[in-house]
C-alpha cells in the first residue's frame, strides 16, 4: 500500500474517530462532575442517536457535490470544520446553568461526526481495492481507537489537570489538525458514477439490497454483533468514576498508555487474521473475544478498585474492539454496491450503531436497578443473538473466501 494511502488512512481513522466519546462517555464524564444522576448521565446516550439516523441524509451525499474537492471530500472537509466550530462553542458552556445549550451543541457535533463518516468510509470503500479492505479496515479501526483514546484517556487527565473547558477546545484543535487528511486523499469521483437522480440515490440501495438473498439476516446480525460492547460501554465511565471511585487521571493514564497499545495490536492482529482464514471463522473468533472482555468489567466490580485489574480490563477490551472491529467493518464494506456506497454503508453502520443508542438509554436505570455486579453481566449476554445469526452463515449469500 502506498505511503501516501497508509498516511490518509491513519489520519482519517482518527479524525473519524475522535468525536465519538466527546458525544458520549466523555461528555458524561463531565456530566458526572457537575453531579447529574445517573438517569439523567444515562439519557444522554440518546445524543449519539445522528449515529444511528444518518442513513436519512446519506442519499444526499451519494448524490450531490460540494464544490471543488468531489463528492466525498468535500462533505468531509464541511463536516470537519463544522465539528470544531461546535466543540469550541461546548467548550464555552456552563453545564450547570444551561443544560440545554450543551445537548444542542453535543448534537451538532454528533450530526457533523455522522455526516462526516457517511463520506470518509464511502471513501475508504471507493479508494480501496477488494483485497486491501482487509488491511485497510485494520488500520482505519486502529486510527479510530486511538483517537477515541485520545478523547477518552487523554481527555480525562487534561480534564484532572485543567479543566473541561480546557479540554474540549483541545479537541476543537485537534479536529482541525485532521483536515489535513482530508487534503491529501486522493478524488475517487471517478470509481463509481453518483446516482443520476435524488429519487435514484433514495431508492437505488435499498432496491439493491432487498433483491438479494439472505439479507435479512445480514442486517439482523449489523445489528447485534456488537451489542453487548455498546451496552457495557454506555456505562463504563460512571461505573469507574462514582461506582468503584477510580480518579480522572488514573483512568486516562491507563487508556492512554496499555490500552492504546492494546488498541493497536487488536486492529493489526485482526488485518492479520482476515489474511490467514476466512471472515466467517474471524467473526467467530473476535465475537467471543468481545463479549468475554465485557467480564473484565464484572471482574472490578466483584474485586474492588484494583489498578493492576483496570489495566487489564481496559487493555482485553480495547485488544477486542481492534479486532472484532477489522473483521466486521469487511464484512459490511464488501456488502456494498460501490454505486450506492454512502448510504448502503450508512444503513449497515447505523443499525450497527441503534443499540448503542436506544438500549443505552435505558441503562443508567438498569445499572441503578440491578447493580453493577449483575449489569455487566447482561451486556455480556446481549451478544449471544449475534453469535446465533453467525450460526447461519450460509445462508446470507455472501462469497466466502478460502482458507489459508
Amino acid at each position: 500500500m502506498p505511503r501516501r494511502r497508509l498516511l490518509v488512512l491513519i489520519l482519517l481513522g482518527f479524525a473519524s474517530g475522535l468525536p465519538l466519546f466527546l458525544t458520549g462517555s466523555t461528555l458524561k464524564a463531565w456530566m458526572t462532575d457537575e453531579g447529574l444522576s445517573l438517569g439523567t448521565i444515562g439519557l444522554f446516550s440518546f445524543v449519539t442517536l445522528p449515529y444511528s439516523l444518518k442513513v436519512l441524509w446519506a442519499p444526499l451525499l451519494d448524490r450531490y457535490a460540494l464544490p471543488s474537492l468531489g463528492r466525498r471530500r468535500g462533505w468531509m472537509l464541511a463536516m470537519q470544520g463544522a465539528m470544531a466550530i461546535a466543540l469550541v462553542l461546548l467548550a464555552r458552556t456552563q453545564p450547570h446553568l444551561d443544560l440545554t445549550r450543551v445537548v444542542i451543541l453535543a448534537l451538532a457535533v454528533a450530526v457533523g461526526s455522522a455526516t462526516f463518516d457517511i463520506a470518509v468510509d464511502a471513501w475508504r470503500a471507493e479508494a480501496l481495492e477488494q483485497r486491501q479492505l482487509g488491511l485497510g479496515n485494520s488500520i482505519h479501526i486502529a486510527a479510530y481507537r486511538v483517537a477515541m483514546l485520545v478523547s477518552g484517556g487523554l481527555a480525562m487527565i487534561l480534564a484532572q489537570v485543567y479543566s473541561w473547558r480546557t479540554t474540549y477546545l483541545l479537541m476543537a484543535v485537534l479536529t482541525g489538525l485532521g483536515m489535513l487528511g482530508t487534503w491529501l486523499a486522493t478524488n475517487t469521483d471517478g470509481v463509481a458514477r453518483a446516482p443520476r437522480t435524488l429519487q435514484e440515490a433514495i431508492t437505488g440501495p435499498l432496491a439493491d439490497l432487498l433483491r438479494r438473498r439472505g439479507i435479512a439476516y445480514l442486517l439482523g446480525f449489523a445489528i447485534f454483533y456488537k451489542l453487548g460492547d455498546w451496552l457495557a460501554e454506555s456505562m463504563t465511565m460512571p461505573f469507574l468514576l462514582r461506582g468503584m471511585g477510580f480518579t480522572k487521571l488514573q483512568i486516562g493514564t491507563v487508556q492512554k498508555t496499555t490500552a492504546m497499545l492494546a488498541i493497536i495490536l487488536g486492529g493489526l492482529l485482526g488485518g492479520w487474521m482476515l489474511t490467514r482464514m476466512s471472515l466467517r471463522k474471524a467473526l467467530w473468533i473476535c465475537g467471543f473475544v468481545q463479549a468475554g472482555s465485557i467480564l473484565g468489567f464484572w471482574a472490578i466490580s466483584l474485586l474492588g478498585r484494583h489498578l493492576p485489574l483496570l489495566v487489564a480490563a481496559n487493555s482485553l477490551e480495547n485488544l477486542a474492539y481492534g479486532m472484532g472491529g477489522s473483521a466486521f467493518a469487511a464484512l459490511l464494506m464488501g456488502s456494498c454496491n460501490l454505486k450506492y456506497t454512502g448510504t448502503q454503508y450508512a444503513l449497515f453502520s447505523a443499525l450497527m450503531a441503534l443499540p448503542r443508542t436506544l438500549f443505552a438509554g435505558g441503562t443508567g436505570f438498569l445499572a441503578d436497578r440491578v447493580g453493577w455486579t449483575l449489569y455487566f453481566p447482561l451486556c455480556a449476554a446481549a451478544a449471544i443473538p449475534g453469535l446465533l445469526l453467525l450460526l447461519l452463515y450460509d445462508r446470507w449469500g455472501l462469497p466466502e473466501a478460502p482458507e489459508s
